[in-house]
């Protein structure tokens, strides 16, 4: 099963580790990132720190097993780069019935970025995918750490609409 599908720009890194892994019982992870799936450097470094009986995927989105991974009777985070990638995942078949919550976790300021959460950035375009999202039936939440409470998509609008 898929408890989660996050929206971390730096994918697999500590706080996923410490807090999301534990807090979920997460027992495998699957990183969708064409860049990260197509150098060996950038698999090598996500996966130094990671312990050796949790088993890490690093694939290019398209080729995400949602349904696999869905059917499992293993809990599986998987790790998105950023809301085009997530947009994408949904195109290769991501659904609601795969997973239902998106969290974005850490998306980073850029030129027509507003703030959301204090690491969490969208343009408009970004809020729009989300919109769509939430109207096919996923759950939008943004937070950095499982204990934070999560910001829906209404709080998302609000701030977005709220920011300089």
């Amino acid at each position: 099963m898929i408890p989660l599908v996050r929206v971390d720009n730096r994918l697999l890194h500590g706080q996923i580790l410490e807090t999301w892994i534990p807090r979920l019982g997460v027992e495998e992870v699957v990183v969708g990132d064409d860049e990260a799936a197509s150098s060996d450097l950038a698999r090598a470094a996500m996966t130094l720190c990671v312990p050796p009986d949790l088993p890490i995927r690093v694939v290019p989105v398209k080729d995400v097993p949602w349904a696999e991974l869905a059917a499992s009777p293993r809990k599986v985070l998987v790790l998105l780069r950023d809301v085009s990638a997530l947009s994408a995942a949904r195109a290769a078949g991501l659904s609601p019935a795969h997973a239902r919550t998106v969290n974005l976790g850490n998306v980073h300021f850029g030129p027509g970025r507003r703030p959301v959460t204090p690491s969490v950035f969208l343009a408009g375009g970004e809020l729009d995918a989300l919109r769509e999202l939430a109207r096919s039936g996923f759950e939008v939440e943004a937070r950095a750490i499982p204990s934070e409470p999560p910001a829906g998509l209404a709080d998302i609008e609000r701030r977005y609409g709220a920011a300089p």
